[in-house]
């Protein structure tokens, strides 16, 4: 795609991917990615929507998270990135890019499986920026497992901590940075209402995070923070072959959609552009699909 704002068919705005057999150790890096996804790195023009903003963003490396900072860094916002320390060749490039837009971009690593770490983040973040306007809670863990008697408590309770437990510990430690205006954003899933067999437990923490985000939503309303949650479908990331789905899945991901074929990063991030934004001011405790089709309730 080389003009975001163009008329297209959307069945055809992407080509279909070619998708070959591949394995990448987990947590998996863009850069090995078996065909390139696209992140708006070419694409993506920014119009100020979020001049002067700050946010922080989890999981920012790569795969959604480096859509979300890609546009934000296009639209004005600072940023804080953080991502595990094994993904820095994404990380790199990722801040590379944003700083590309005239905005600060300060990358700090580490593990939000940790509270302490958790806490820590916020606080630096808001110490680098001068506070908090976004909290993007993007970062996520997704093994595929056949059977739940084959799932290994150590892989459901990281699954959790990571996708749900450092939901609540971030959102926690962000609030007392946030001004009226300030929004938090979090990343469900289609899996949350169309749950894959073997995705129990993923499927399980994006449920739970559907519930957060209405239940946060109302609770801050009165504090002028808004929540919010960006429900993705099957998005091309590496996620997917770093054991996030059978093979037999992976090279035929995404074309099970209406629109028959898997997203892209850069289709995403738009989505959480209108959410931090004040166009979004009228939305709170809110799931928005982008699904390819694929509806929610």
């Amino acid at each position: 795609m080389k003009n975001q704002h163009a008329m297209q068919d959307p069945t055809r705005q992407y080509p279909a991917m070619d998708i070959p057999e591949q394995r990448q150790d987990e947590p998996g890096l863009d850069a090995k990615l078996e065909p390139q996804a696209d992140h708006g790195e070419k694409t993506y023009t920014g119009t100020d929507r979020l001049k002067g903003r700050k946010a922080l963003i989890t999981g920012a490396d790569s795969g959604i998270g480096r859509a979300v900072a890609i546009a934000y860094a296009r639209e004005g916002a600072d940023l804080v990135i953080n991502y595990l320390p094994v993904e820095e060749a994404d990380a790199k490039e990722t801040v590379a890019i944003c700083e590309s837009a005239g905005v600060k971009v300060v990358a700090l690593p580490g593990d939000i499986s940790k509270e302490s770490f958790c806490n820590e983040l916020v606080d630096m973040a808001a110490q680098a920026l001068g506070g908090i306007d976004i909290l993007v809670n993007n970062a996520g863990k997704q093994v595929y497992v056949k059977s739940i008697e084959d799932l290994p408590t150590e892989q459901l309770e990281k699954t959790f901590a990571v996708n749900i437990f450092a939901t609540f510990w971030l959102s926690k430690a962000a609030v007392k940075h946030m001004p009226a205006g300030a929004t938090i954003i979090n990343t469900a899933s289609i899996q949350a209402y169309q749950p894959s067999p073997g995705l129990l437990d993923y499927a399980s923490t994006k449920a739970a995070i559907v519930a957060f985000t209405h239940g946060l939503g109302k609770q801050l309303a009165p504090k002028g923070i808004r929540v919010n949650a960006v429900a993705p479908g099957p998005v091309w990331t590496p996620l997917q072959p770093s054991y996030g789905q059978p093979m037999e899945k992976l090279t035929k991901f995404g074309k099970n959609t209406p629109l028959g074929r898997a997203g892209q990063p850069a289709e995403v991030a738009p989505m959480f552009v209108f959410l931090a934004s004040q166009e979004s001011s009228y939305i709170t405790g809110e799931v928005m699909g982008v699904t390819g089709g694929n509806h929610l309730p």
